[in-house]
């Protein structure tokens, strides 16, 4: 359907469009004309990626003289991936009704080990290895050398993208990652350096959040983005997490051995150089001396990480002097090993800022904070002089250089963390340094800066206004959406008490008790018996989730459970969970049932949907906090207390009702959808807990759900699956129309023109 909304001709590739969807596009109008950010939650299941799209690629459709580039965020390869295949969709449409004008490029970008098609790069097993097999075939020095000595191996796709020069380019379309390899193999062009190339020229990016908030990697990738980009965050609601993780580091005994075999390693090359190859150490030296820290034209190839502190935080200036030796700066990073060395023999738990560790690291090591700032740009300089491919063998140098820097460019937001052991195994000493950020606004300042919109949404962002604060922006539109519905298709409920009365919950003092293990038991093997198909749980940690399996082993519950479903459970390894879910699945198409057991802070819990069939019942076992204990929890809170005045009882229930919102969400993916949510902790009937729930989940949880023993939810439960096995009208009908055609659209713009003149 196509409909304009003000000045806008909106290109929408379905023939029906939910009201939300409609003022969702509004609203992120309003955000594009005033060229500033926003805050919007939409529910899941509604819709939102393709009215994103739909309205921002319509915009640009309707200014051809300026025209913005679309950078879509997602978390993970498979939201990606959705996003693309949702963006050919409507792109098709679009080149359906206007032709060649409506053609864009729009490509998807990630790491060599999704991009590359040498299957003899793709044979290391992680991605760091992936990188360094990359790296030995395309790096500058190893091509150059190739011409001496022809059994070298290079990468063919490599070559032939590099011969290919200025005509490397990708045709007009929209390209997932699958595309991307197919274009790459069929053209024996290297897909990854072509997607890298062909950034500055797409439309549309569709890339990871660490591509725009770590500076390691958004130093390379995105440092060429111009200002008129409109920059989507999507399912957003940990963005402040992410931010965090970008700029702290962590040190452990492992590292400063790996470290310390670096060191003796690049020696070892210093020397081969000195006696070969004088003249390249004496080159760099005069380059350092001149201020060059890095020479700014290196082939695709030879690029390495950016430096990890943020763009404006880094020096524009000469390298210290007592580091542009090679040898001299091998020196300091050895006394750096040492004293860090030193620091992690300790017995107590240390935290201190990063000022009183680098003024004690100074005094004991006689290191400057300015050396510090340049250690980075030092090694990644002396790297590139002794020719090294192998980067996944120097990971432990490069991190203690990351967290060198670091701490010598920042002195508020982040602290210093020494522990001797993991507070939940302290007879095990495995002693860690971390730098910890606490300030997530510090990664994403850049990007509010530099970008002209920026667009920050999930389905749950509750309480909004929170938001703003953490990531201290100020939003010009800040929205939360209900959905329309033509019936009730979500029912949540807050289950306080089991079938005897006895209060449940997961809170510390109690969660051990038999008797809400038992209750907590009942409740499932009573739902399964009535709830058809997937059921989903989510526990609060895996060494919870494993204790309270153990105990319904032993008292016989599980085998009840079995009887009605076949269970499932999420753990640890990757692919062990991945064959759970794949199993889950079948279990369920085939008609048989299945339970699966999963964490609240798991993978399962952020990017699986438990759509249709495959979850008609989600409980949440408890109230998901963090580890509360945790020394660099307690410093966020402590610093989030002090610099932005939000108390820590209200950040970690914010946390975790976002974190609980989130996995319930997961059964709720399409209006068609129907689904059961409970809530099963006697904390969520209280009101501070439960209004931090999203306003769409909030309200269709009646007062009448708020306080239920299992035996009530039963009820509750059978009267609710009853009501959704009758027939529907899809489009809505008494005064509530959830599907609006291009007809009623245009009666809305009707009556709003009338209502504007009166």
């Amino acid at each position: 359907m196509i409909f304009k909304i003000e000045d806008v001709t909106v290109y929408f590739p379905y023939d029906n469009i939910y009201p939300e969807q409609y003022e969702y596009m509004v609203e992120l109008k309003r955000t594009l004309d005033a060229k500033g950010h926003c805050l919007l939650e939409m529910p899941t299941g509604t819709g939102k990626t393709i009215a994103l799209l739909s309205l921002i690629t319509s915009y640009r459709l309707s200014r051809p003289d300026s025209p913005i580039k679309l950078v879509y965020c997602t978390r993970t390869v498979h939201e990606m991936e959705k996003t693309l295949a949702e963006l050919k969709v409507l792109h098709d449409y679009q080149v359906l009704h206007l032709g060649t004008q409506a053609k864009i490029l729009a490509i998807g970008l990630s790491s060599r080990k999704n991009l590359c098609v040498n299957t003899k790069v793709l044979a290391a097993e992680n991605r760091d290895s992936v990188d360094a097999a990359c790296r030995k075939r395309t790096a500058s020095w190893v091509r150059a050398l190739s011409t001496e000595k022809p059994n070298i191996e290079l990468c063919d796709y490599f070559e032939n993208y590099e011969k290919a020069a200025e005509n490397a380019l990708l045709p007009p379309g929209v390209y997932t990652l699958e595309d991307l390899r197919a274009f790459g193999k069929n053209r024996g062009w290297c897909p990854y350096f072509l997607a890298r190339h062909m950034v500055q020229f797409a439309n549309v990016i569709v890339y990871s959040y660490q591509y725009l908030l770590d500076p390691k990697v958004a130093g390379i990738i995105s440092k060429e983005l111009q200002k008129e980009s409109v920059v989507v965050f999507d399912e957003a609601h940990n963005i402040d997490n992410v931010c965090i993780e970008a700029l702290s580091v962590s040190v452990r005994r492992v590292t400063l051995e790996g470290a310390n075999r670096n060191l003796n390693k690049i020696n070892h090359e210093i020397d081969r150089f000195k006696a070969n190859d004088a003249g390249r150490l004496l080159a760099e030296y005069n380059r350092l001396v001149e201020g060059l820290a890095l020479r700014g034209d290196l082939s695709g190839g030879d690029q390495w990480l950016a430096n990890p502190a943020l763009p404006h935080d880094i020096l524009k200036e000469a390298v210290p002097g007592n580091i542009r030796r090679a040898e001299h700066f091998v020196h300091v990073l050895r006394r750096l090993l040492q004293y860090l060395g030193v620091r992690l023999d300790t017995e107590n738990v240390e935290k201190e800022s990063p000022v009183s560790f680098v003024s004690s690291l100074n005094s004991q090591a006689g290191i400057e904070q300015k050396t510090l700032k340049f250690c980075y740009d030092r090694l990644q300089s002396l790297m590139l002089t002794l020719e090294i491919t192998d980067t996944d063998e120097f990971l432990p140098i490069q991190t203690v250089c990351d967290f060198a820097t670091l701490v010598g460019t920042y002195a508020r937001g982040f602290s210093i963390i020494i522990e001797p052991y993991d507070e939940r195994m302290p007879h095990i000493p495995d002693p860690i340094l971390q730098l910890s950020c606490h300030d997530a606004s510090l990664a994403i300042k850049p990007v509010f800066d530099r970008f002209q919109s920026v667009v920050i949404t999930s389905g749950t962002l509750s309480p909004i206004d929170l938001y703003p604060r953490l990531l201290s922006f100020t939003p010009v539109v800040s929205r939360s959406f209900k959905m329309s519905m033509t019936r009730d298709c979500i029912c949540p409920m807050v289950l306080t008490r089991g079938s005897d009365q006895l209060p449940v919950s997961t809170k510390f003092d109690m969660r051990s008790d038999p008797g809400v293990v038992r209750n907590y038991g009942k409740l499932l093997v009573e739902m399964v018996s009535i709830v058809p198909d997937g059921v989903v749980c989510f526990f609060v940690s895996y060494s919870y989730m494993d204790g309270i399996i153990a105990t319904w082993n032993e008292t016989g519950i599980l085998k009840e459970i079995m009887q009605q479903k076949l269970v499932f459970i999420e753990t640890q390894d990757v692919v062990e969970t991945t064959l759970a879910l794949d199993n889950y699945r079948r279990a369920c198409d085939c008609g048989r049932g299945a339970v699966f057991f999963s964490v609240a802070r798991g993978k399962v819990a952020e990017g699986i949907d438990f759509d249709r069939h495959y979850g008609r019942l989600v409980v949440m076992y408890g109230v998901p906090f963090q580890y509360t204990l945790s020394k660099i929890l307690l410093a966020r809170l402590e610093y989030l207390r002090d610099t932005f005045q939000i108390k820590e009882g209200d950040f970690l229930t914010f946390d975790a009702l976002r974190q609980a919102a989130q996995c319930v969400g997961r059964v709720i993916r399409s209006k068609a959808d129907y689904g059961m949510m409970i809530f099963a902790d006697k904390r969520y009937s209280r009101h501070d807990k439960r209004s931090k729930l999203p306003g769409w989940i909030l309200s269709h949880l009646r007062d009448a759900h708020l306080n239920l023993s299992t035996d009530m939810a039963i009820h509750i439960a059978r009267e609710f699956l009853r009501k959704m096995a009758q027939p529907y009208d899809k489009t809505g009908t008494m005064g509530r129309k959830t599907l609006l055609t291009q007809e009623d659209l245009e009666k809305m713009a009707e009556t709003a023109v009338q209502d504007m003149a009166y």
